[in-house]
């Protein structure tokens, strides 16, 4: 990809204009840099030097191997065991990688099962424990990765991770999710590619934060396939809570109408894991979308539905469905009562079940 056209993909994916990037270089640097120059830069008609990569890489919270040339899978994976190794004792994680790299580390059946336990373990789990576990699966997966297959494993492994960090961060999230898309391209499985990217636009498009993100990854992954899946019915729903976000309700409600198609074909009988969408899940993501459009009776409905089949065990996303409640009332006018109602569900839930995405609900709510 040319130079040009990465600064510009990255600059849209945090939702920043042309003047956005140039100030906030500026402000961090002391330059005086302009618009027209970051538009000479998108336009391929000027390269950036060494000091404005350095720029562009610490403002645009980047490695500045991605904007240097092509990330190498050295680069790469030297990447993962950077960022991943802060939360988990160090010299744990340097023997389980170095075991893993003599040894040959665990099957790639192996892993498919590992997946599929964090996934049903992140619906129940609090954030902090899924991000300690997923660590140190990180570092020992990165040895593995001259067999394409475990790319796959990685990227979905990653997309977990991504999510015990709150889309509004600006930079952990975002970058993982980066680097997860990445990892699914390199596995070159289309399934994979699909969806990590809508995992990522559903999340961040659910959380509010990083809308310009969302879309971006809602945008590749209906650009990779149009065939109905989870993957991409996560997408279209991530891309039409950004769109409701931002007032832009005829598109949203095109956006969920098309949701509900895909679903009607692709939703899964798998109850509890995150890599699955039940008919209950499909219903908590309209039940939020409804109660941002102002649609209450396609909200309450979709609340109803979802309550009569969330399995006992994920009592969270009964919370959530209580605190969009609590946003419908806050939209309807009522601030007070709204912001309490939903205050109160939270609460009711045990603060080790409390995720990054209720407390990221209850802001909207406050919010109004």
């Amino acid at each position: 990809m040319a130079i040009g056209q990465l600064i510009k993909d990255l600059r849209a994916a945090r939702g920043w204009s042309q003047g956005r990037l140039a100030t906030a270089i500026n402000e961090a640097f002391g330059t005086a840099l302009t618009r027209e120059y970051v538009s000479g830069w998108e336009r391929c008609k000027v390269v950036p030097g060494p000091f404005y990569l350095r720029c562009l890489s610490a403002v645009l919270d980047v490695p500045l191997a991605v904007l240097e040339g092509e990330v190498k899978r050295r680069t790469f994976i030297s990447d993962i065991a950077a960022t991943a190794i802060a939360p988990v004792v160090a010299s744990d994680l340097l023997s389980a990688g170095f075991s893993a790299r003599l040894s040959g580390g665990p099957s790639a059946e192996v892993w498919e099962e590992k997946l599929s336990t964090y996934g049903t373990q992140y619906m129940s789990m609090g954030a902090s424990d899924i991000q300690r576990r997923i660590s140190g699966e990180l570092v020992t997966v990165q040895q593995q990765l001259d067999n394409p297959r475990l790319w796959s494993v990685a990227s979905r492994l990653m997309t977990l991770y991504a999510k015990t960090f709150p889309g509004s961060d600006g930079s952990k999230a975002v970058n993982w999710y980066r680097m997860a898309a990445r990892a699914a391209d390199e596995s070159g499985d289309l399934n994979s590619r699909v969806w990590v990217r809508g995992r990522a636009a559903i999340a961040l498009g659910y959380e509010g934060a990083s809308l310009g993100v969302a879309d971006l990854f809602a945008d590749q992954a209906m650009a990779i396939s149009g065939k109905p899946s989870l993957g991409l019915l996560n997408a279209v729903m991530g891309k039409a809570h950004a769109a409701a976000i931002r007032g832009d309700f005829e598109t949203a409600r095109t956006l969920m109408d098309d949701g509900r198609r895909i679903f009607d074909s692709a939703g899964s009988h798998q109850q509890t894991s995150d890599y699955a969408v039940p008919w209950w899940r499909m219903n908590v993501f309209v039940s939020l979308l409804a109660a941002r459009l102002g649609e209450e009776n396609m909200a309450v409905a979709a609340q109803e539905a979802a309550r009569r089949e969330i399995p006992q065990e994920l009592p969270r996303f009964a919370t959530h469905l209580e605190m969009h409640r609590g946003l419908m009332l806050v939209r309807s006018g009522d601030k007070i009562g709204g912001v309490k109602y939903a205050q109160d569900a939270l609460n009711s839930l045990p603060v080790e079940k409390h995720s990054l995405t209720l407390r990221l609900l209850m802001d909207e709510i406050k919010k109004g």
